[in-house]
């Protein structure tokens, strides 16, 4: 029997799974988007060797990882009778973490969080019906908040449906939380709603680039347009990505949400800036925040135009509103359940400026060996 993972691929999944892997022992029913079994191998070689050298990722493909090539948003993942049996049948329990984090797409969010999750449910009901299922757990994001301004966030006081929601990502992955409950209501449920995810505290590589290039965007500027005593909420990956291995594997976690966040530990601008400030020997910025409200229609003009700068510009729209809001999310059960806490930011930030800097934000990732056969079947 096995775990059923989705979004094994993606930046937090390949944490997850490798996490899984490591340190848990666990076996994996992997999903994953690939033309055959060959072509997912690679896709899964690409997405794992952050955390391993060849040799033990290729033990853990042939020993741990069992790889169904499929699609989220296909009826049955679009696999065939023999492989969606075989996956039912072998599945005890799931790790919902596909999702798509397109926010300017209604469409991306709703054929892959909504349809996506409907189409995990389902098969989460069948494994129930045969031979039960120990959990399901499902990632979905502190977003699902909405628009907040100078709060701290319980978990149990989140979703508000009167509320207004940001984005049609936060709006889908509102839906998917209120989906699992409905149709799986004596299944355990789990439900990890992570922050700001900015890299790993324990190296500065990365294969996720797109909130680094806001970060790196914004740590070279001499003037920002926010206030420096304003909270950010970030935490990191490998935090996230333990905090949701452990908790899924534990018999009875305490509660059924978690904020996979930096709580009222977060750090203001100040000592974010501070911190890269002193790490480059330079001077830091100054804070005008009155310049917000320029700054943003600034970013609203630039991000129509199609070139580097109007996609750096495209990124900052997406993530200006959590740069502004100075709300923080309680993390005190996750970190009273764990005894520990992420690492703050201001620890592992200019390691992760630097990468990406010297790479050009791009991850140079290696190929598969000749010596392992020359092919991932």
């Amino acid at each position: 029997m096995a775990i059923f993972l989705t979004g094994g691929t993606g930046y937090i999944g390949a944490h997850l799974a490798a996490n899984l892997l490591d340190q848990h022992g666990a076996s994996l029913n992997l999903l994953v988007r690939a033309r055959d079994q060959e072509d997912a191998g690679l896709r899964l070689w690409q997405a794992l060797q952050l955390h391993f050298e060849f040799p033990r990722f290729y033990e853990y493909l042939q020993t741990k990882v069992r790889v169904f090539c499929g699609d989220l948003t296909e009826p049955q993942f679009g696999l065939s009778r023999d492989d969606y049996d075989r996956l039912t049948h072998t599945t005890d329990s799931v790790i919902h973490c596909a999702a798509s984090l397109n926010r300017k797409s209604e469409k991306s969010c709703l054929n892959v969080n909504l349809r996506g999750t409907l189409e995990v449910l389902l098969l989460a009901q069948k494994s129930n019906y045969y031979h039960g299922l120990r959990r399901f757990s499902h990632v979905s994001t502190v977003a699902v908040a909405g628009k907040r301004q100078d709060e701290v966030v319980v978990e149990d006081r989140a979703i508000d449906w009167e509320g207004s929601d940001y984005d049609p990502y936060a709006r889908t992955k509102k839906f998917c939380e209120h989906m699992i409950r409905q149709l799986l209501p004596e299944t355990p449920l789990t439900i990890f709603r992570p922050s700001i995810v900015l890299g790993d505290s324990r190296y500065p590589e990365t294969t996720q680039f797109e909130m680094v290039k806001a970060f790196v965007f914004l740590a070279g500027l001499a003037v920002l347009p926010f206030r420096s005593r304003d909270k950010i909420d970030i935490v990191n990956v490998d935090f996230v990505a333990d905090a949701i291995a452990t908790l899924h594997q534990k018999d009875n976690p305490q509660y059924d949400t978690y904020h996979l966040s930096s709580g009222k530990d977060s750090q203001t601008f100040r000592q974010l800036t501070a911190s890269l400030a002193a790490a480059q020997n330079k001077r830091g910025p100054i804070f005008l925040p009155f310049l917000q409200k320029p700054f943003t229609a600034a970013i609203d003009l630039l991000a129509k135009r199609r070139s580097d700068l109007g996609y750096g510009a495209s990124l900052m729209k997406v993530f200006m509103p959590y740069l502004v809001w100075n709300t923080v999310f309680d993390n005190r059960r996750v970190t009273t359940e764990l005894g520990r806490k992420p690492v703050p930011f201001s620890q592992y930030s200019y390691p992760l400026l630097k990468f990406s800097r010297e790479t050009n934000f791009a991850y140079s990732y290696r190929s598969w060996p000749t010596q392992a056969g020359g092919s991932a079947a």
